[in-house]
């Protein structure tokens, strides 16, 4: 149940902006079920790059604040009579724990200089998803590679256009290229793969507690080992990556 928003253009974008439009988000993307009504709790920021840098060092302020406000519109919404014209009025809530915000420069030209674009969903798979896939289509006219796997979120392919991928479940407070939504037995950063720009040959490094197998063997952990053309990496005992180079 996706939600993107647009604010009006500002001369400057700040803070107070940037969690009205989160708001306004939480308030479009509810999503009504029988006895409740489910919040949007997954939020992606995309800002130009150069208000992005210029936020970087206050993000998590301005994620702090955000919570707070989002927490505090939440609890309006429950507070409200509890009976309305004769029924129970539904409880408000969010699909996990705690709120999430992620902060993206747009690297696809979308977004102009203060202004701001989000995107909110209602379950964190479903959200992060949406976000890799938005993110995935960068640099487009030159992929590296291409890595097919399916997780917990279906079947999925992810385009390498760096020259170094992180791969893992990543988290809130750890961000990773490749997200791999799945259980713990994979790690939030669980591997790493390498391009040498001078002859387009990659390198893969295990980062694991649980192991990564290339081609059915066991990598030492922290050891860069050379990763043919196309390959089939293990994570953990639970993922498996299809790799294969694009010329």
């Amino acid at each position: 149940m996706a939600q993107t928003g647009k604010s009006a253009r500002p001369a400057r974008i700040s803070g107070q902006i940037i969690i009205e439009q989160l708001i306004r988000n939480a308030e479009l993307g509810q999503f009504e079920l029988g006895y409740s009504v489910l919040v949007p709790c997954i939020f992606s920021v995309y800002l130009h790059p150069d208000d992005y840098a210029r936020l970087a060092g206050i993000e998590h302020l301005i994620q702090e604040d955000a919570r707070r406000a989002l927490s505090a519109r939440l609890s309006q919404w429950n507070a409200k009579p509890l009976f309305k014209r004769g029924r129970n009025q539904k409880l408000y809530r969010i699909a996990r724990n705690e709120w999430w915000i992620g902060f993206f420069a747009d690297i696809e030209n979308v977004v102009p200089p203060g202004d701001v674009e989000i995107h909110s969903e209602t379950s964190i798979t479903s959200a992060r998803v949406a976000r890799d896939r938005t993110l995935t289509r960068r640099g487009a006219d030159q992929v590296f590679a291409e890595i097919c796997y399916e997780d917990d979120s279906g079947p999925q392919s992810y385009f390498v256009t760096q020259n170094e991928i992180t791969i893992g479940r990543g988290g809130e407070d750890l961000s990773v290229d490749l997200p791999l939504y799945t259980n713990d037995e994979v790690s939030r950063e669980h591997l790493r793969l390498r391009r040498d720009p001078a002859t387009g040959r990659f390198t893969v490094a295990d980062q694991s507690r649980n192991g990564t197998w290339l081609n059915g063997r066991k990598l030492p952990r922290g050891v860069e080992e050379p990763l043919p053309d196309r390959a089939r990496i293990q994570v953990a005992d639970v993922i498996a990556l299809s790799f294969e180079v694009k010329r």
